[in-house]
């Protein structure tokens, strides 16, 4: 019989970091390779199949259609080949190995700092790489494998994944001197934000659309500017007196507000709050550790 030739784990690996970076030198770095090794390695992956993958030019890389169907086949092989890994390790400790977490961007300042050191002390064999993403691209993430699972904001359409709910967020106003009449109410409705004024994070981030449902202001929507690229951001416009906006509490529990004078109030409507959350792919063999580890998030943040 015949001998049967497969490709090889190392070689999907280049193929789809090629496919992911355009460009066989940032591609090499990221498998910690030469670009003469990555690109050989390219090479004889497309001699074994006997077909081109890849075509190349000075200025472009572009991937023939055929091509891109193996790169969407190479990424379930990837994955399949580490949840072989993933397997073991479920088997032996709990929450040890590598694991690999996606956090977007209104959450990772605020509530890691309160979380690592209690992990780092109570499961010192964890190596958990961090991804801060926003949730479209953490999501995305997740499902091509290159990230384990992901700290989320719901709602949130993240696709077919296992969720665990950690806790309730709620949104505050955060409004500068004389924006709201004195006196300041101990919370704030939707109706005394003044239409025009609403500052929000740009596309991408979940936030905005949780702001804007639970304001449930058409008008507000409308009219809103969505320009921030930062919590931090927005809340230096507020101090500017260019607007109000919205913050998570766990962003005004870090102190996000110190050295402003920009004051805050819970949202006071019918939904006031995010849903954090840990999700990961449905089947992962690493189940057990995700429910571990949102047990061990949650249990940080009621502390």
């Amino acid at each position: 019989m015949a001998a049967t030739y497969l490709p090889t784990l190392k070689q999907l690996q280049y193929l789809v970091a090629l496919h992911d970076s355009g460009h066989f030198g940032r591609a090499a770095e990221a498998c910690f390779v030469t670009q003469s090794t990555l690109s050989a390695g390219i090479r004889e992956l497309e001699t074994l199949i006997g077909v081109t993958l890849v075509e190349r030019t000075r200025r472009v890389v572009r991937f023939t259609p055929l091509g891109e169907q193996i790169v969407a086949k190479a990424r379930k092989v990837l994955r399949e080949a580490d949840e072989l890994g993933d397997l073991a390790r479920a088997a032996g400790h709990p929450l040890s190995g590598e694991m690999r977490m996606s956090v977007i961007p209104t959450i990772a300042p605020f509530l890691l700092p309160r979380i690592l050191p209690r992990l780092r002390t109570d499961y010192p064999d964890l190596k958990l790489f961090l991804r801060e993403e926003t949730s479209h691209h953490a999501c995305e993430s997740l499902h091509q494998g290159r990230t384990d699972c992901v700290l989320l904001a719901l709602p949130y359409a993240c696709g077919e994944v296992e969720t665990q709910l950690l806790f309730e967020d709620r949104l505050y106003v955060a409004f500068p001197e004389g924006e709201i009449l004195p006196p300041t109410p101990s919370a704030i409705d939707p109706s005394q934000i003044a239409e025009g004024r609403l500052l929000l994070l740009e596309d991408g981030h979940c936030l905005k659309d949780h702001a804007l449902a639970a304001c449930n202001r058409p008008e507000l929507r409308a009219e809103a500017t969505m320009l921030g690229t930062s919590l931090h951001t927005m809340v230096q416009m507020v101090d500017n007196g260019l607007g109000v906006t919205m913050l998570p509490q766990m962003a005004v529990d870090a102190g996000i507000l110190d050295n402003t004078r920009v004051t805050a109030r819970p949202l006071e409507a019918d939904n006031p709050a995010r849903k954090i959350a840990l999700v990961w792919r449905k089947a992962s063999p690493r189940e057990r550790d995700f429910r571990l580890l949102a047990e061990v998030l949650g249990a940080s943040e009621r502390r």
